[in-house]
């Protein structure tokens, strides 16, 4: 098989797969992450021979040698974006092609061979219908979907991996917050930035996340369940959290979310938001805000709330601020009028219980 376009799955059942009464208790309450289908898609990457052995296996561990490139240097990305239960029993993909276009500019930022976008749509959509029942249902409920790439080629050296193995495994999740996050509390990153101007802040990969956990920790440590990064240069101007983007709520009925300059990930939720934000006649600016103007707003009254967002979280309100110069309320501590009314405009979407004008479901059965 070449590297383009669409490819034929040789599909192996897994003999060892989850009987059905196990998995049906597995779905009843599965938290976020931790319960997983039984088969994983692979395909392999070779210089000369392109994107090949495309298959839908067991989902199993990988044999790794110890000089494995991605263990020494990094190269590897990842995306991740859920398959939705409908009404009807059907199910559906949003906007896989967002994912698969952001997955290509990812690879491409890391200097790794860029799958096709019609072979990582389809490696998904076909990974989705072996393993249709793990979909689980309910508000909330989800089959969250994480395609990846690592380096595999043998050699302790500095230069773009020769063969890379992609992936895509599934995980049957509810709620990313416990106990839903009514509204979460933030704390703003004095000591660390997440990304710099002519980093890799605007790929998916995985240093930039590892990057994060230093500041994520000190957050916990503080009561709070996220951290804020400030720019790198200024260390005045709001990015974005540890792993989703920012609105601002403002009196006058307005949004405002940080501009994508090459430091943000263009988040895919974030980018449905300001599509449906302007469907309902909201003004939305991409513009930067600074962090001693954000206390100041809500101090004021000016901003009224602040919300979250990413494929995990959905739409996550902001209640409280919290930082060794910084601690203030939003609004009322609680979720906004407009974040609540866009994440149920989004969860309808998604879900099949409201008219998709844009055409971002891709549905499966």
């Amino acid at each position: 098989m070449t590297g383009s376009g669409e490819q034929t799955f040789l599909f192996e059942q897994n003999p060892t797969r989850v009987a059905n009464s196990e998995r049906d208790a597995l779905l009843a309450n599965p938290g976020f992450g931790r319960v997983f289908t039984d088969h994983m898609a692979t395909i392999r990457y070779s210089e000369g021979r392109g994107w090949h052995d495309a298959k839908i296996g067991p989902r199993k561990a990988f044999d790794l040698d110890p000089s494995t490139l991605v263990l020494h240097y990094a190269q590897e990305i990842f995306e991740g974006m859920k398959a939705y239960r409908l009404p009807d029993g059907g199910a559906t993909l949003f906007r896989p092609d967002a994912n698969a276009r952001r997955f290509r500019n990812s690879a491409l930022r890391l200097a790794m061979a860029p799958l096709p976008e019609e072979l990582f749509v389809q490696s998904v959509r076909e990974l989705v219908r072996i393993d249709r029942d793990w979909i689980p249902a309910g508000e909330g409920a989800a089959l969250y979907l994480r395609p990846f790439m690592i380096a595999t080629e043998v050699l302790l050296g500095v230069k773009p991996s020769a063969e890379y193995l992609y992936c895509v495994i599934a995980s049957s999740v509810g709620s990313y917050f416990k106990g839903g996050a009514p509204a979460i509390t933030i704390w703003v990153s004095e000591n660390y930035t997440r990304a710099a101007p002519g980093g890799t802040g605007e790929a998916k990969c995985g240093g930039n996340y590892a990057a994060s956990l230093a500041a994520q920790a000190e957050a916990m440590q503080e009561g709070c369940e996220q951290v804020v990064f400030l720019d790198a240069v200024e260390r005045r101007f709001v990015e974005e959290l540890g792993g989703m983007n920012v609105f601002f709520g403002f009196r006058d009925g307005s949004l405002q979310t940080p501009p994508l300059t090459g430091t943000i990930l263009p988040g895919i939720t974030r980018d449905s938001l300001i599509t449906l934000a302007r469907d309902m006649g909201l003004t939305v600016r991409e513009e930067p805000y600074a962090i001693d103007q954000w206390q100041a707003d809500a101090e004021s009254g000016r901003l009224t709330e602040a919300f979250a967002c990413g494929t995990a979280a959905v739409v996550t309100p902001i209640g409280k601020v919290k930082g060794r110069e910084h601690s203030f309320t939003i609004g009322d501590g609680g979720a906004g009028p407009v974040a609540s009314r866009l994440k149920s405009a989004l969860l309808d979407i998604q879900n099949g219980r409201a008219p998709d004008p844009h055409g971002w479901l891709d549905r499966l059965f």
